[in-house]
């Protein structure tokens, strides 16, 4: 026989492919605060003046700044006698008490979910329990939040936060949470607290909200397939932060957030043929669109949608908007 020559077979590269969390985006409570501003903006004509970012995200803002919204972090330095929309993240009785004082009309996008653990805070310190509110100090909800009982509330901060609180009575003690942290990180200051106070309550429904949860959901199916998942949103947005330390944890080998596609660096995607992407509660599709637009130019145009739940909570608007709006219909 005389000699074979080998076969030569060509090794084509795995293609590149996206696979796309859903949910993802805009929640129910983030959808009802920028319509809210923007049909204030249509209604009132600008400027409408807003305590805090309406939510936490850059693009959002600088959108509504365009359009004639005015962000500004305390009441008092909104005009005496003028508008003012309350941020999605709740505001304290403290704070409505100062925006009536300077004669201000008022319209509050809280979300529905927030409003929930504020009358939580409000019912348990009214029956004579202390309340170990698990979240991020500084963040806008929990001074909300705290503000309903400051005298019986204690923040605890994450596990180490657990070890540092004293209660009087261990008796009447009863944890409520932060809505946008991260479920795992949620339970396990729980379980800690839980150890030290065997007899503490739990909400009657869990603090943590839907879209939060299920967006951590989608990002731990997705992410153990991936060299690199993207999170878009913005770093003061604490459920979008959540998301890439949940992608980490599940699996993923590097988790990014970025608040736009022009923030990817190439060096990122340098051997990566799995990227996962998904976006905060705060953050409009606009922006995971880019995103998948700026990926397809690098060769990631396979995408494959990732869903875990379907998302078909919707919040009406503030009353007041709603009147005003069939007014004008009329």
């Amino acid at each position: 026989m005389g000699n074979v020559r080998p076969t030569m077979v060509a090794m084509s590269s795995p293609r590149k492919r996206v696979l796309l969390a859903k949910p993802r985006g805009y929640c129910a409570g983030v959808d009802r605060a920028v319509i809210t501003v923007e049909k204030a903006l249509e209604l009132y004509g600008a400027p409408v003046y807003v305590r805090k970012q309406i939510v936490h995200n850059k693009h959002v803002v600088e959108t509504l700044e365009k359009r004639g919204a005015i962000f500004v972090d305390e009441t008092s330095e909104v005009p005496e006698g003028a508008m003012v929309v309350f941020s999605a993240h709740g505001v304290s009785p403290a704070v409505h008490a100062e925006a009536q004082a300077r004669n201000l009309t008022t319209i509050d996008a809280t979300c529905p979910l927030v409003t929930k653990v504020h009358k939580e805070a409000k019912r348990f310190a009214d029956d004579g329990y202390q309340i170990l509110l698990i979240g991020h100090e500084g963040h806008e909800e929990v001074e909300g939040t705290a503000g309903e009982a400051p005298e019986a509330t204690q923040l605890v901060d994450g596990v180490a936060g657990a070890d540092a609180v004293n209660v009087v009575d261990e008796s009447k003690v009863v944890w409520l949470s932060q809505t946008t942290l991260s479920v795992d990180e949620t339970m396990e200051t729980v379980d800690r607290l839980r150890q030290r106070f065997p007899n503490l309550e739990a909400p009657p429904s869990d603090d943590i909200c839907y879209a939060t949860q299920n967006r951590q959901v989608a990002v731990k199916q997705l992410a153990p397939d991936c060299e690199l998942v993207l999170v878009v949103g913005s770093t003061n947005s604490s459920n979008s932060v959540r998301l890439v330390e949940v992608a980490k944890e599940a699996g993923a080998d590097d988790a990014r957030l970025i608040d736009y596609a022009h923030q990817i660096e190439d060096s990122w995607l340098d051997g990566v043929t799995t990227v996962g992407l998904t976006s905060g509660a705060s953050v409009p599709e606009i922006l995971v669109a880019e995103v998948l637009d700026r990926l397809a130019r690098h060769g990631f145009d396979l995408v494959e949608e990732v869903t875990t739940a379907d998302e078909r909570l919707t919040f009406s608007l503030p009353q007041q908007i709603k009147r005003d709006l069939r007014a004008a219909q009329a």
